[in-house]
């Protein structure tokens, strides 16, 4: 009996028609730098088209947790993606930096082809609202590393700075925090809201909607308020929430005093703190409760950049100050 890899659980032509189906996707993304097409042994960015005086490369990668797991439950795989791109280039912002290009990493059992074009579609549509190109990125059929129907996703972002406008700048005491709502619970504190679903006997897919809902993209609002010169810090608000990510972009000396009641939450984290009887400090330290993103400027600056961050969409709070 002659034995090929199809029969050992890998196959190539399904690898194949998924690099066909996803190259207008990819192309739809194209920007300055960005030429090359899809299936090259590394993918090609041009930084010298995009015009920088003195650039400096930033780079981030992240995956979207156990969010995973409820688009799998759920059957819903056009918007995972979309998470995955705003993970790694909102955390570009914390630099000051601009989203470049971006690669996505997909591995699985089985590849399935349409469910794979669903989240790589959507990979797409996060790089369009980031405005950085998909340049490239990798398909693992992996046999018996995964349970049948099981998939995981990593992305890479690669953004830049001029070197005279890397932040965090010096902070201080005074200092305003303006806060961006964000879209739900974006892609941290899925297994403690999984957990308290599960201890509730709620399915999943009676909430998957309100579960799926994307990781908001700040890059376009943030980028405006960034050239102002007026942003001293940015921080993207992920796991350990406002309490832990705040003070990682701050200057030593200076600490957050949040007003925790100065916005409204969406209602997911009121219903998850009521099912699961989780204390307040635990739903700081786990999940974002409805702040994004979170901007330190000077008191005289804070209505200008709020309007700026509001005109291109954003809805603001002034969370606090610095102490």
């Amino acid at each position: 009996m002659s034995l090929n890899y199809k029969q050992a659980g890998v196959d190539i032509d399904a690898g194949n028609e998924l690099v066909n189906r996803i190259k207008p996707f990819a192309k739809a993304t194209k920007r300055l730098g960005a030429d090359s097409d899809l299936g090259g042994f590394g993918a090609l960015f041009d930084l010298k088209k995009c015009n920088f005086r003195d650039p400096v490369l930033v780079s981030s990668t992240d995956g979207v947790g156990t969010k995973l797991k409820v688009a799998i439950e759920v059957g819903k795989h056009d918007t995972i993606g979309i998470d995955l791109v705003a993970m790694s280039v909102n955390d570009l912002l914390a630099q000051g930096a601009e989203p470049l290009f971006f690669l996505d990493y997909f591995a699985c059992s089985k590849l399935d082809v349409d469910v794979a074009t669903d989240v790589i579609k959507g990979i797409a549509e996060g790089c369009k609202q980031a405005g950085c190109a998909l340049i490239g990125g990798e398909t693992a059929e992996m046999p018996g590393m995964y349970s049948a129907g099981d998939y995981d996703l990593a992305g890479f972002a690669v953004g830049a700075v001029e070197r005279d406008e890397i932040l965090p700048k010096e902070t201080k005491a005074g200092d305003v925090l303006i806060g961006l709502a964000s879209s739900g619970i974006h892609s941290n504190g899925y297994s403690l809201a999984r957990y308290i679903l599960q201890q509730n006997s709620i399915e999943l897919k009676e909430m998957g909607e309100e579960l799926l809902t994307p990781t908001k993209v700040y890059i376009k609002s943030c980028l405006a308020a960034i050239k102002t010169k007026k942003v001293k810090a940015l921080a993207h608000i992920t796991g350990g929430g406002l309490v832990e990510n705040l003070p990682r972009v701050l200057s030593k000396g200076t600490a957050p005093k949040i007003d925790y009641k100065s916005w409204t939450r969406p209602a997911i984290f009121d219903k998850l703190q009521k099912l699961g009887n989780v204390t307040d400090e635990e739903m700081h330290r786990t999940f974002n409760c409805g702040i994004g993103m979170v901007l330190v400027v000077e008191k005289e600056h804070a209505h200008e950049v709020k309007k700026i961050l509001e005109e291109a969409g954003e809805k603001t709070f002034v969370i606090g100050e610095l102490i």
